[in-house]
C-alpha cells in the first residue's frame, strides 16, 4: 500500500485550513499545467517569483486557479517565497474543479480576501474518505530474460507515458469494477463498444 501522507512536505489531498483572518491569495496555474498536475501526483506547485511589492509569505493560504473559466483546482499553504514562490498543496480537486467566479484575478499571484477564500473552501466541501485502490498497468514484452522484460517494460512507461498507456484501477476487494484510465480520465478499451 502507497499513501502520500509520509511525504516530506506533511501535504495530503485532505485538509488545509480555511485560511479566515489570515493573508489569502490566489494563485493561477500556468497554460498547460493543469493536465501535468492531474496525471502525476505533485507535492507542491514551483511558480515564478511574484510581481510587485506586497508577496505571500510563508505559511499563507493559497487557492489555485485555473483561468477563463476561473474555477479553483486546488489549495495549499505558502512555503517558500522570494525568488520564487513554492505552495504545498493540502486539497486537491483538479478532477473535480469547483466554480470560481467571485475571485478577482488581477495576475499570476493575486491577494485574495480572506472571507472569498473561505467561501471557496466552503464550496468544495469535505473531502472524499480516503480509501485503498488497486492500480496496475500490464504490458506484454518480448525478452530474453526477466531482467530485460522489467528494463523495457520501464522504458515504454517512460517513453509512453500516461497519455499512451491505460492504467487499470479498482476500488480495493471489487476488481470488478476495475476501470481504465488514459490522461487522467477514464477510458474505453473495448474495442467491440468503439464500433
Amino acid at each position: 500500500m502507497t499513501a502520500t501522507d509520509h511525504r516530506a512536505s506533511g501535504a495530503t489531498d485532505g485538509g488545509g485550513g480555511t485560511g479566515r483572518g489570515e493573508g489569502a491569495w490566489a494563485v493561477l496555474l500556468p497554460p498547460g499545467r493543469l493536465d501535468a498536475e492531474r496525471l502525476v501526483h505533485h507535492d507542491s506547485l514551483d511558480l515564478p517569483a511574484a510581481p510587485g511589492g506586497h508577496r505571500p509569505r510563508p505559511g499563507d493560504p493559497v487557492a489555485v486557479l485555473t483561468e477563463a473559466p476561473p474555477r479553483l483546482v486546488a489549495l495549499g499553504r505558502v512555503v517558500r517565497s522570494g525568488a520564487g514562490l513554492a505552495v504545498a498543496y493540502t486539497r486537491r480537486a483538479f478532477d473535480e474543479p469547483v466554480p470560481a467566479d467571485r475571485v478577482e484575478i488581477t495576475g499570476p499571484v493575486s491577494p485574495l480576501d480572506p472571507v472569498v477564500f473561505g467561501h471557496l473552501v466552503d464550496r468544495l466541501g469535505p473531502p472524499a474518505p480516503r480509501r485503498t485502490w488497486l492500480v496496475s498497468l500490464d504490458l506484454p514484452i518480448e525478452a530474453d530474460t526477466r531482467a530485460e522484460a522489467v528494463r523495457l517494460f520501464w522504458s515504454y512507461v517512460q517513453e509512453l507515458g500516461p497519455g499512451e498507456l491505460p492504467a487499470f484501477v479498482s476500488p480495493s476487494g471489487d476488481e470488478l469494477a476495475m476501470q481504465a484510465f488514459v490522461l487522467g480520465a477514464e477510458a474505453n478499451q473495448d474495442p467491440e463498444e468503439d464500433d
